[in-house]
């Protein structure tokens, strides 16, 4: 009876430690940026506990919402799994997701050039 009992406990005893994975975050490129990614949360046609979470943690944009993982969302107060859901089904359908890394994120930048480039196109 010993030696079964060994032989079964001798998995948690012996066990190969590995080491965990390297977790890389999707990296999204400064000139790959997706345009939904300058959209406000608000066009996101959120439920209103949703919204006001989002508006209570100062995110404003899509891109500053992707760049949080699911685990701060969590902690935002008044944001629960079913507010999470619901945003990460929204992004989902955007071919967005949560904890990517956008680079050179800067909604002020681009609506300026953006400006500047729809001035010039109404020139021509």
């Amino acid at each position: 009876a010993s030696k079964i009992l060994k032989d079964q406990l001798s998995i948690f005893i012996n066990f190969d430690e590995t080491l965990e994975p390297e977790v890389t975050e999707p990296v999204i490129e400064k000139e790959k940026n997706n345009e939904n990614l300058y959209r406000t949360v608000d066009e996101l046609e959120l439920s209103v506990r949703s919204a006001n979470c989002l508006q209570n943690a100062g995110i404003k944009y899509i891109g500053e919402l992707v760049q949080k993982t699911e685990a701060e969302m969590l902690k935002t107060k008044n944001f629960g799994r079913k507010s999470l859901n619901e945003i990460k089904e929204i992004l989902t359908e955007m071919g967005l997701g949560f904890g990517v890394k956008v680079e050179g994120f800067d909604p002020e930048t681009y609506f300026a050039n953006k400006k500047k480039k729809d001035g010039a196109e109404n020139l021509n």
